[in-house]
């Protein structure tokens, strides 16, 4: 992929799924003097927030409106941001523009969500719009290398830390996730569908069940993109919330790749990080 950063033009379209991001993206666009304009997925954008921007309203398998509006806002550029829970195909209300190209639409479903984005990524370039990434339009949001909190990982840690780097390597082929927690060595759990939070939640039934018989402050979770990933769709994200998570998982912290990771709200997650004892550690690409 080539770097766009150097030269996006505004107005910038953002695909606005769930939760903060598409928001801060927004903000760090207007920052930079580029003009956001928000076309909110509904079922995932949050209405309230989404009202502070410039914005429309798409539903998943809205392809025709979508073109039609991105357009009419004269948005060359656009970026998909947010979270959004993978539709079923007989969930989609399709319009012709969608219909048109409906093969593809069904090949990019038959994957995991990477080939999906990717997929529909495809479909709007061959159609003259250009895809961006969170390094092209918003690199302010990204996890910066080395330590962000006041804890640091011991020798343990950093083993583990290796080790699910190892692990998340081979396993990216496979587009299963971008997440597993290791402990003293050991693999416990990998993220599947449930997604991060869900993983950390398991690993926390886990230590209270006594399967995870690790003290406390022990092991870490690690993230990073998919070998192979397209890094302009669907990068791994942390923030507050992950802390929590992680903390009720038992772990001593996270670690992720340094630009290719969301932070989301990175001095919330430094504060919870520093009340908890977590270390967060940007790790080289």
């Amino acid at each position: 992929m080539i770097s766009a950063a150097s030269d996006i033009s505004s107005p910038v379209g953002v695909i606005a799924g769930g939760g903060a991001m598409p928001f801060a993206v927004a903000e760090s666009l207007a920052a930079r003097g580029l003009a956001p304009v928000l076309f909110a997925l509904r079922g995932a954008c949050d209405p309230d927030r989404v009202g502070r921007f410039r914005h429309h309203w798409i539903s998943v398998g809205q392809l025709g409106r979508a073109t039609r509006l991105f357009r009419s806002e004269g948005c060359r550029d656009l970026i998909f941001i947010g979270t959004l829970l993978r539709p079923a195909l007989s969930e989609i209300r399709l319009d012709w523009g969608t219909i048109r190209v409906i093969g593809r639409v069904w090949a990019a479903f038959r994957g995991g969500d990477d080939h999906l984005l990717s997929g529909i990524g495809r479909i709007l370039e061959q159609d003259g719009f250009r895809m961006v990434g969170i390094r092209d339009v918003a690199p302010d949001v990204l996890m910066p290398e080395g330590q962000i909190a006041r804890a640091m990982p011991d020798a343990a840690a950093a083993a583990d830390i290796a080790k699910g780097r190892e692990v998340l390597g081979a396993l990216g082929p496979f587009d299963i996730g971008q997440a597993v927690v290791v402990i003293d060595g050991h693999v416990v759990a990998v993220e599947d569908i449930e997604g991060t939070d869900g993983l950390l939640a398991r690993v926390a039934r886990l230590r209270e069940a006594g399967r995870i018989r690790a003290k406390s402050g022990r092991g870490v979770l690690v993230k990073a993109p998919k070998s192979g990933q397209d890094l302009r769709f669907d990068l791994p994200a942390v923030g507050a919330k992950t802390i929590e998570g992680a903390a009720s998982a038992g772990l001593a912290g996270i670690a992720v790749i340094a630009g290719h990771t969301i932070a989301a709200d990175s001095q919330a997650m430094i504060e919870a990080a520093d009340s908890a004892g977590l270390f967060v550690q940007g790790l080289p690409a």
